[in-house]
């Protein structure tokens, strides 16, 4: 049995569904209510490294706004708790791209949150890409 409750689950889940919004908004200034400040973004299957603290995030989505490549509309789903203990918890998320040309992709959010005086946030990501074999 995960040691979270109901209410615990529920704020885990509006923080992960949140990072689309702010996303497809570019509201990079409000990514600290998703992200903590010491978060630790593995985008390796992407191409982007991993990215080290909450202004190394924010520089990146802010320099690659306007690619053509990036999704119109990021969406996620499948949300479980895989793990949880105290003020912290592990999960997994589906997550679906929607590009201007009409092609999607989909990856995997593995991520990591604790809980802090501000509420949940994501301390650590990793994005997984689905690909075909």
């Amino acid at each position: 049995m995960l040691d979270i409750t109901t209410a615990d689950r529920l704020a885990i889940h509006e923080i992960i569904a949140l990072h689309g919004h702010l996303a497809d908004d570019r509201a990079w200034d409000r990514l600290a209510e998703v992200f903590a400040e010491d978060v630790i973004f593995d985008l390796e299957d992407f191409g982007y490294g991993t990215l080290r603290g909450l202004a190394a995030l924010r520089a990146l989505a802010e320099g690659s706004q306007d690619d053509e490549g990036q999704p119109l509309g990021h969406h996620v789903t499948n949300i479980v708790v895989v793990g949880a203990h105290g003020d912290q918890a592990q999960t997994r998320a589906k997550a679906l791209a929607v590009n201007a040309d009409g092609t999607t992709g989909t990856a995997v959010y593995e991520d990591r949150l604790r809980r802090a005086d501000q509420g949940w946030r994501i301390y650590y990501r990793r994005v997984v890409a689905r690909r075909k074999p």
